[in-house]
């Protein structure tokens, strides 16, 4: 099965201290739950948060939420919507933002 996700995150709310350095780049893990089966007000799957260890998961240490996750293909005959996904996801042509202002680092 084949599954579309449309990811967004506030780079602002990124713990700094959870990025870590790799051989070609600077690197963030990052957890995400889809429930295909149901969705939010907003039309939204699921969520997006920064990965813990399993000795943080048993302590109770929770991050925050980055963001959210709106499913936008789905292979399997279950119904989603494409083209109300799509009319919300941005290129960064289609966006004046700039993007180097937002990062927190």
């Amino acid at each position: 099965m084949k599954i579309g996700l449309s990811i967004k995150i506030d780079v602002t709310k990124i713990d700094k201290s959870r990025l870590f350095k790799g051989e070609k780049g600077t690197y963030l893990d990052l957890s995400t739950f889809v429930d295909l089966d149901s969705k939010d007000q907003y039309e939204n799957n699921g969520f997006i948060s920064q990965s813990t260890s399993k000795d943080e998961r048993e302590s109770g240490v929770q991050t925050p939420i980055l963001g959210n996750v709106r499913v936008f293909f789905n292979d399997s005959g279950a119904k989603s919507s494409p083209s109300q996904a799509s009319q919300n996801m941005q290129t960064p042509a289609q966006s004046n933002d700039n993007y180097e202002d937002d990062i927190p680092f």
